[in-house]
């Protein structure tokens, strides 16, 4: 009889401390090593990025978003444009025509949500869309004037066509194809980063919702 309380206290204690080392130990030394990971990436992703991304390893964040900046630039073009200013007055227009050079960056606005979630290493990137973050003008602008018979080109025409100039220039910009060529530009930089960590990455972007005027 005392051999079996010996032997069925054995086994309640073996049940104890291997259930202690399922519930406990190995989760602890799984999250341990899932922030140790996360943490490596958001170097590696700082070193090439200068910032953080929010990390989940399985759905459980290990990470949150840094960043020391409010927008991640990857992609910088140059472009020309020409532009053409009119303006009527009792049958006599003038004419202006500008032209010159701009600096387009296009990347993320880090406001926003950037997200890894890492599953049986395959990473699913949430990200925003890449937009146009700022347009430079540069110092090579020209003018060409034609005055009117009786309609000519004042300074307040130079100022109102430079402006419709920029603004034009803006438009022709965010449609250009600079986004695509960002977006991919940042996938394949992001595969990089990950290709250490991960066997598959995806991407999802975030729908844009258009901002009212």
């Amino acid at each position: 009889m005392a051999r079996y309380l010996k032997l069925i206290l054995a086994l309640i204690i073996t049940g104890t401390i291997a259930a202690f080392v399922l519930l406990v130990v190995i989760p602890e030394r799984l999250a341990k090593s899932s922030y140790e990971a996360a943490k490596t990436l958001g170097e590696d992703f700082r070193k090439v990025f200068q910032f953080t991304p929010e990390v989940h390893v399985k759905n459980t964040v290990v990470l949150n978003q840094q960043a020391t900046v409010l927008e991640l630039a990857v992609l910088s073009q140059n472009f020309q444009h020409q532009y053409a200013y009119t303006n009527t007055w009792m049958g006599s227009t003038k004419k202006i025509d500008i032209s010159g050079t701009f600096i387009a960056k296009v990347g993320f606005d880090l406001n926003k949500k950037f997200q890894i979630n890492i599953v049986d290493k395959t990473a699913t990137v949430s990200l925003p869309e890449p937009q146009l973050l700022a347009l430079e003008s540069q110092p090579d602008i020209t003018y060409r004037d034609e005055d009117g018979l009786w309609n000519w080109v004042s300074q307040e025409d130079r100022t109102t066509a430079t402006n419709a100039f920029i603004k034009d220039a803006r438009a022709y910009a965010a449609r250009a194809g600079f986004i695509n060529d960002a977006r991919l530009r940042a996938e394949d930089q992001i595969r990089s980063v990950l290709a250490p960590h991960v066997d598959k990455v995806v991407f999802q972007y975030q729908v844009a919702i258009p901002e009212l005027e």
